[in-house]
C-alpha cells in the first residue's frame, strides 16, 4: 500500500481530510492542460492509470437534494440508478455553480472528500474491485489514490451500480 502522505504547506480541503483521519494515500499532481476535453481522461493519461481506476466526482440534483455521485471516467453516470440509490425519484445534473457553491470546489477539481458541505454520496460499486482508486484531491491536475473502502467510509457513501459503460 502507499505511504501515508505528509500534510504539506498548501494542501487542499480533500487531503487535509485524508491526512486527519490517518488514512493511507498517495498523491499525485501532474500538468493540466487546459484545452483537454475531459479532465478525468486527463488525469487517467498523465497518470498513467486505467481510465477504470480513475473515478470523476460528479454532482446531480436528486428530488431537491444535492447529491454526489463517484463514477469511473471510463464512463458515464446513470441517473436513474443515482436517484434509486439515495431512494429518490428523479435526478438531474446539477446547475456548476451550484455544486461549486456547495462543494467549495471548482468543476474538474471536485474531489468527494473535504467538500464544503457534507452531500450525500454514492460511490460505483465498480470502485470495490479495486485494491485503490484516484479521484481528484480537490483541484485540477491533482489527484488521490486511496482505498475505495477507505474513501467510502469517509465520505458515507453507499456502493450501488450507478456508472455506465
Amino acid at each position: 500500500m502507499a505511504k501515508k502522505a505528509k500534510k504539506q504547506q498548501g494542501g487542499t480541503p480533500a487531503t487535509v481530510a485524508l491526512t486527519a483521519a490517518g488514512v493511507e494515500y498517495t498523491v499525485h499532481a501532474y500538468d493540466h492542460d487546459p484545452s483537454h476535453p475531459s479532465y478525468g481522461e486527463e488525469a487517467a493519461e498523465a497518470m498513467g492509470v486505467s481510465p477504470d481506476r480513475v473515478f470523476k466526482t460528479l454532482v446531480a440534483d436528486v428530488d431537491g437534494t444535492l447529491t454526489v455521485a463517484v463514477v469511473p471516467v471510463a464512463g458515464s453516470l446513470d441517473l436513474k440508478a443515482l436517484a434509486s440509490a439515495v431512494g429518490g425519484k428523479k435526478a438531474a445534473m446539477a446547475d456548476p455553480a451550484l455544486a461549486e457553491r456547495a462543494t467549495g470546489y471548482v468543476r474538474g477539481g471536485i474531489s468527494p472528500l473535504g467538500q464544503r458541505k457534507r452531500l450525500p454520496t454514492v460511490l460505483d460499486e465498480s470502485a470495490s474491485s479495486h485494491a485503490t482508486i484516484c479521484v481528484s484531491a480537490g483541484r485540477r491536475g491533482l489527484e488521490v489514490e486511496l482505498a475505495p473502502g477507505d474513501l467510502a467510509s469517509l465520505t458515507g457513501a453507499v456502493l450501488a451500480g450507478i456508472g455506465r459503460g
